[in-house]
C-alpha cells in the first residue's frame, strides 16, 4: 500500500520523464520545420515552457526529498527519438507532427490533473500550484493546435499540389 505522498512523488518522476519526452520531441519537430513559421514559432514557445516544467518538477521532486528516474528518463527520450525518425519519413510529417503533438498535449493534461489532486491528497500546495501553473500551459498548447490544424492542413494541401513546392515539413 502507497500513501498520497509516495504516490505523488512516483507521479512527479513520471512527469519528469514525459516533460523530457516532450522536450526531445519539440525539439526535432522544431529542427525539421521549414515551410510553417507560425508552427515552429509556437513549438519554439514550449519549448522554452517546457524547461519550465522541468523545472518545476525538479524543484518539487527536490522539496520532496525525491529525485527523477534515470530509467523512466531514458525511456522518455528514446520513445521521443522513435517517433521523430519515424515522423521523418512520412510525406505529412507536418500533420502527423501536430496531431501528435495535439495528442501528448492531451496526455500532459490529464498527468497534471492527476497530480494536481495527488497533491491536494499529500496536503502539498506548492507542488499543487506549480502543476496548475504547468497545467493550464498544456491545455493552451492543445488549445492553439486544434485551432490551428485547419489552417495548416490547408497550408500543407495548397503546398503539396504544387509540384515546386515541398509541403512535407
Amino acid at each position: 500500500m502507497a500513501t498520497p505522498q509516495e504516490n505523488l512523488l512516483d507521479w512527479l518522476r513520471d512527469a519528469h520523464a514525459m516533460e523530457q519526452q516532450a522536450e526531445n520531441m519539440l525539439k526535432a519537430q522544431s529542427k525539421r520545420l521549414e515551410h510553417y513559421p507560425e508552427l515552429k514559432a509556437r513549438i519554439d514557445q514550449h519549448i522554452e515552457e517546457t524547461h519550465d516544467h522541468q523545472k518545476s518538477i525538479d524543484e518539487c521532486l527536490t522539496r520532496l526529498g525525491g529525485k527523477s528516474s534515470s530509467i523512466k528518463d531514458l525511456t522518455g527520450r528514446l520513445m521521443a527519438f522513435g517517433q521523430a525518425v519515424g515522423g521523418s519519413l512520412m510525406s505529412d510529417e507536418v500533420i502527423k507532427g501536430a496531431m501528435a503533438g495535439y495528442v501528448f498535449e492531451n496526455v500532459e493534461i490529464a498527468a497534471y490533473r492527476v497530480l494536481i489532486t495527488a497533491a491536494k491528497a499529500a496536503g502539498d500546495q506548492e507542488t499543487q500550484t506549480a502543476c496548475e501553473r504547468i497545467l493550464h500551459q498544456e491545455i493552451a498548447m492543445a488549445q492553439w493546435l486544434l485551432e490551428h490544424l485547419p489552417n495548416l492542413t490547408e497550408a500543407f494541401l495548397a503546398r503539396s499540389a504544387d509540384p515546386d513546392l515541398e509541403a512535407k515539413k
